[in-house]
Order: C-alpha cells, then structure tokens, then sequence
C-alpha cells in the first residue's frame, strides 16, 4: 500500500520559515516526480513546486525565491522549505508522486501564516 505523509505544518508568523516533509511507503520515489500543492480555503488546489528525477525543480511564480523543494531518494523523503512566509501562503498542503502509470497523493499538513 503507497501513503505519502505530510508533516511539519503549524501556525507561522509573516516572515517565517517552516519545512514540510512528505515521506513515502510502499514506492521507491526515485523512480517518481514529486511535487507540493496547495489549497487555500475556497480555491482550486495549485502547484507549488515540482521536483523531477533528475533534480529539475520548478515553482509557481508566487513562491519563487522563497520556497525550496529537494528531495532524499534513500530517505524516501521530498522536503519543502518555506521561507519570508506570507499571510496569502496560508493553506492544505499536499505531497504528491506522479509516475508514468500513477499519481498518489498525501492527505495533506495544514499551514497558517498569521500575526
């Protein structure tokens, strides 16, 4: 059975950092592209970053420059590095592993930017 689980959510000030983590079962993730979505109350869920095979990384141009997304093949662990956190980063964030013949999702970590 394949579970991606999300951790390192929380509340966060403006400003702010936080790492999100996505570790994987059941899959090898380096035979996977891995990426982080994100959902904010009442929007479509959207890309926030994605990270290839090989390494390529590419990002929604909100959050370029500020968010990092890497990736630990052995630890089966994708990472997202969020930093100078804005109130408008506020949402579900969710892992997700996408192959040539299937897609998994993780159930997702709530973060909250707010004074």
């Amino acid at each position: 059975q394949v579970q991606l689980v999300e951790s390192g959510g929380g509340l966060v000030q403006p400003g702010g950092s936080v790492r999100l983590s996505c570790v994987a079962s059941g899959i090898s993730i380096r035979w996977y592209g891995m990426a982080w979505y994100r959902q904010a109350p009442g929007k479509q869920r959207e890309l926030v970053a994605g990270i290839t095979v090989g390494g390529t990384t590419n990002y929604a141009d909100a959050v370029k420059g500020r968010f990092t997304i890497s990736r630990d093949n052995g630890k089966k662990v994708v990472y997202l590095q969020m930093n100078s956190l804005k109130f408008e980063d506020t949402a579900d964030y969710y892992c997700n592993a996408h192959g040539s013949e299937s897609q998994y999702w993780g159930q997702g970590t709530q973060v909250t930017v707010s004074s």
